[in-house]
């Protein structure tokens, strides 16, 4: 009865892993559901969740450039007309260019995506529950989908032990093979509702911060203004510029300065 043993081992392992999968899940949808209410995104925290630090850095070039405030040439370089910072974020930017006022685009983009007021911003994002916070809380979901298929294939392991064993099992084995289908069928319908029910999380925003995404992009698409404008960009990138000569100018931002 040594099949008995590893029938039993097989419970252990698809119910440990279906268990911490379900727990998991339970967790993080309770999370998103209290997370978001109640919070309009600005748009720097739209582009913080659409596209991370470098996102925000775009969208700060891009506001200070349609508000003539910063220039952005062609040629990829920037050149600073009011030295004034209306807040943090734009402070980094004329920060990042330095003191002669003109800088290449992209050690600019770099500089003010690692500034401190970017930091603070996914912080904050990631408090109020609308950012992803770190590799291992976002992957703690994913972490039990692992488990899951991994006490899967040990599942269908101990089952082909238990049929290979030399020695008589005083049991079919067919019918050794059907109880071993059971603990089998869990973790395969584990993963089975795990696929359609969990949220996907994306690169920054949680589920809740992809919720408010959609909302502020579906606002912005009733009304044609230059906030509306500024919005896509937030969410979609500098790929949203409609202007030619300023899309250019971060066309060149990944090229190396002249010599």
């Amino acid at each position: 009865m040594f099949w008995v043993l590893l029938l039993l081992l097989a419970w252990a392992v698809a119910g440990t892993a279906c268990t911490r999968l379900c727990l998991a899940a339970v967790r993080s949808a309770a999370a998103d559901a209290d997370a978001g209410r109640g919070h309009d995104l600005t748009l720097y925290e739209a582009a913080f969740l659409s596209g991370g630090p470098s996102r925000v850095a775009d969208l700060t070039l891009v506001s200070m450039a349609r508000e003539q405030r910063l220039l952005l040439a062609h040629t990829g370089w920037a050149t600073v007309v009011d030295p004034r910072g209306r807040d943090e974020m734009e402070r980094s930017v004329i920060g990042a260019i330095g003191p002669e006022g003109q800088s290449r685009i992209a050690p600019v983009r770099s500089a003010a995506a690692d500034a401190d007021a970017v930091r603070s911003l996914g912080e904050g994002l990631v408090r109020a529950g609308l950012a992803v916070p770190d590799a291992a809380a976002r992957t703690t979901v994913a972490s039990g989908v692992r488990q899951v298929r991994a006490a899967a294939l040990a599942v269908l392991g101990l089952g082909m032990a238990a049929l290979a064993l030399p020695t008589p099992t005083g049991m079919p084995r067919d019918l050794v093979a059907v109880w071993f289908a059971l603990p089998l069928t869990l973790t395969l319908s584990c993963l089975a509702i795990a696929r359609v029910e969990v949220h996907p999380y994306a690169r920054w925003a949680s589920p809740a911060g992809q919720r408010l995404l959609g909302v502020l992009h579906r606002r912005a698409n009733r009304i044609a203004d230059d906030r509306s404008l500024l919005t896509s960009v937030a969410v979609r990138g500098v790929r949203a510029i409609g202007e030619p000569e300023l899309r250019a100018a971060f066309a060149h931002r990944d090229q190396p300065p002249r010599e």
